[in-house]
């Protein structure tokens, strides 16, 4: 097993068969996909690495993949969708598909509509252990509804509202997020840390808001595609551990630099 909080400078598949199984509460990572993202001239094993991370995840355990498709010659590459169904292949359950909405994204010009969003794709190992759901208030907070009426509910909200009839069905203050995740992007929104010379950030809350949801405090964090170190420091922010792999020593000193930051304005807890 390789030491905790701590990122590991080499090839990602070389790395993550240093883990032993079973020892991984959740990934959050972000590869590398297809012409997109230049990766200072790397190269990676996809089918080699789920395979692994299959093997590492914890009964319970979920793998939080953002990734997106280039076109080519007028079409979507599709990775993507080869990339999940591989990870269904590899044992894992496909239990949630996700969007990343930019909210300020980069128009350009062609001849289709601007693209807003990447996948996040929630894998887990049999179903997930943990689930700490992110709130929202309910427009209709307060109101009463008689669900056995309604053309939209259910068979068993229906049998619930007849059971209860004699009692009112009161809308609550707050629901589940939907699986829409909107965030602001680039410099000074997504993260106010000087991270720019990294060519692929994602932002600090994304990763925060899927260490919260698919873990605990004092769980297991991987990203094996480490890059800035979003995911290292969301991790500690919220009294996880983490372990990282990134094949560049230039972003693993960025990911060094965050973290001793973040550690320098005496934010780590006393067990870090």
């Amino acid at each position: 097993m390789l030491d905790l909080n701590k990122i590991y400078c080499g090839d990602n598949l070389t790395l993550i068969k240093q883990l032993d199984d079973n020892c991984i509460d959740l990934t959050v990572t972000s590869p590398p996909y297809d012409n997109l993202r230049t990766y200072n001239g790397f190269t990676w094993d996809f089918e080699g690495l789920a395979k692994e991370l299959f093997r590492v995840t914890k009964v319970g355990g979920v793998v939080v993949w953002v990734v997106g498709d280039a076109t080519v010659k007028g079409s979507e590459t599709g990775t993507s969708f080869r990339q999940a169904l591989h990870f269904m292949d590899c044992g894992f359950n496909l239990h949630d598909t996700m969007i990343y909405q930019k909210n300020n994204y980069v128009p350009l010009n062609h001849n289709r509509y601007d693209p807003e969003f990447e996948y996040m794709f929630i894998f887990s190992k049999n179903k997930p252990s943990k689930f700490n759901p992110l709130m929202q208030p309910c427009k209709t907070a307060g109101d009463t509804y008689n669900y056995a009426t309604r053309s939209s509910a259910t068979t068993k909200e229906v049998g619930s509202a007849m059971r209860k009839r004699d009692q009112a069905m009161i809308t609550n203050a707050e629901k589940y997020r939907g699986n829409i995740w909107r965030y602001d992007t680039g410099k000074n929104k997504g993260s106010k840390d000087d991270i720019w010379k990294h060519p692929a950030t994602f932002p600090e809350k994304l990763a925060e808001d899927h260490i919260i949801s698919w873990s605990n405090p004092g769980d297991i964090v991987l990203d094996p595609f480490m890059g800035s170190g979003t995911t290292a420091k969301m991790a500690l922010k919220n009294e996880r551990q983490f372990i990282g792999f990134e094949i560049s020593q230039e972003y693993v000193d960025i990911c060094n630099a965050r973290i001793k930051q973040w550690k320098d304005q005496g934010r780590l807890t006393e067990w870090f």
